[in-house]
């Protein structure tokens, strides 16, 4: 398995187990408060990187210097946007409200780099099949 793939799982593992201890802790507190920094730590962290690096793990795909950019503007954006989320809900939005492009941001170029990877695959595609 390439390097960067384990790198998406690794930082996906991270993010699953944060997000399942903060969900479990949300449940015994009956604060559900932080609920969307938590569904966006989980889709994110732990579902969108597992599934970019499932991709990257394929015979032919690409894994150069994109795919690394992949991975750090993804897992930026990713393990960015559960705090920021979090200092949001409680009620700091003029604070964060401006802030939160900082996570957003990378987050869509990662989704972009990951799109253009994908691109790429299509060249290497067997015709056939």
């Amino acid at each position: 398995m390439p390097r960067v793939s384990l790198a998406f799982f690794t930082v996906a593992a991270l993010c699953g187990v944060v997000g399942m201890g903060w969900g479990s802790w949300m449940g015994a507190s009956q604060d559900h408060t932080m609920m969307p920094a938590h569904a966006h730590l989980n889709l994110l962290g732990w579902v969108t990187l597992s599934i970019m690096g499932g991709f990257y793990a394929l015979p032919r795909a690409p894994v150069g210097r994109l795919a690394w950019a992949n991975f750090v503007f993804s897992a930026f954006g990713a393990l960015a946007m559960a705090p920021m989320l979090m200092r949001l809900l409680d009620g700091h939005e003029k604070q964060m409200g401006p802030l939160m492009p900082i996570a957003e941001v990378p987050a869509i170029i990662g989704m972009l780099l990951f799109l253009t990877n994908i691109a790429l695959s299509w060249r290497r595609a067997p015709a056939v099949a």
